[in-house]
């Protein structure tokens, strides 16, 4: 959608109203992790998934679906557990005997909003079904396939404090999270917020549906029209390649990172600072926006060797450091 600048900058001040409304009404419940529903509007305007890490009564999932309500959405919160089954997630054939043929029985991934609590709970079949959903947007039951709605998040949390029982995600799911981010608690004058908003009723509080589904693809369509300057792309391509061999922005620590980021990350950042950029009511993006999102897209792209982690040297800390040296326009 090609625009000059004076119409783009209009266009993105009226929809820049209608996602305040949809922040204003989450706030309404949510205390505190911006940076979270920040996040959470930019994936879902690059129509794509989240991992969410954090212990757990910091309001991961009550903040998605709020979300999904705001949007007036189709949500499902999927609980992964070590005996979940593929056609627990995606649906089976269920064969009728009185007329010997099998009927479609879909599952829960049928929604546009999908809660995976705990997502490392569950097995490597479950995972690969749900790869499948994440990344090609339908499921096979059977000897059919079928496409999923628009938009399909997929929001998966973990805990990070009991890894009993539970399976590592493999390299390229996690890949194909566009954000992985790490809730922390909240500071105290916001837990005294949370404690008198939450103490104050013993019912749910209304959240008014802001937007439809089409609306989030008529702004989705407006992310793509921000406009990037070929400065800006550089700074995301030496980013990128910073993080396979450090050397290029003078950093001699190419003896911690074992894999550096893939392609996937240069187009989510991309993506996510043009979404930046719009939450900020800009028609273009400035270096800062990258560098904000940067952490979040990065951090589970840079696998760390044996070496980093006997220096205690964790790829967030390998990601600050490429971005303190890497040149900025």
């Amino acid at each position: 959608m090609a625009v000059d600048v004076i119409q783009l900058k209009e266009i993105v001040e009226k929809e820049l109203i209608v996602i305040n409304q949809i922040r204003e009404e989450i706030g309404k419940i949510i205390v505190g992790q911006a940076s979270l529903v920040d996040r959470l509007l930019i994936a879902l305007l690059c129509n794509n998934h989240v991992l969410i890490e954090g212990v757990p009564g910091l309001a991961k999932t009550l903040t998605i679906t709020t979300m999904a309500r705001t949007i007036q959405a189709s949500f499902q919160r999927i609980q992964f557990t070590p005996d979940l089954l593929p056609g627990d997630l995606i649906g089976t054939l269920i064969y009728n005997p009185k007329s010997g043929e099998f009927t479609t029985r879909k599952g829960p991934i049928f929604a546009n909003i999908i809660l995976a609590d705990e997502i490392n709970r569950a097995p490597a079949k479950v995972q690969s079904a749900l790869l499948e959903a994440m990344q090609e947007r339908q499921i096979t039951i059977g000897d059919q396939s079928f496409a999923l709605g628009d938009p399909f998040m997929v929001l998966a949390t973990q805990n990070p404090i009991e890894q009993e029982g539970t399976y590592p995600l493999p390299e390229a799911q996690i890949d194909r999270f566009m954000f992985k981010l790490l809730i922390t608690y909240p500071s105290k004058p916001e837990e005294q917020q949370i404690l008198r908003r939450m103490a104050g009723t013993t019912g749910d509080i209304p959240v008014a549906g802001i937007v439809t589904p089409s609306d989030i693809s008529r702004i989705r369509n407006l992310v793509g029209s921000i406009y990037m300057d070929e400065k800006v792309e550089e700074y995301i391509l030496n980013l990128v390649a910073a993080t396979r061999d450090p050397r290029l922005c003078n950093l001699e620590i190419g003896d911690l990172i074992r894999y550096g980021a893939s392609p996937r990350a240069t187009i989510f950042l991309a993506h996510a600072a043009k979404a930046m950029a719009l939450l900020a009511g800009r028609g273009y993006v400035t270096p800062q926006d990258v560098k904000s999102v940067a952490p979040d897209i990065l951090r589970h792209r840079v696998i760390v060797t044996y070496e980093a982690e006997a220096e205690e040297k964790s790829s967030d800390d390998i990601v600050k450091q490429i971005l303190d040296n890497v040149e900025v326009p």
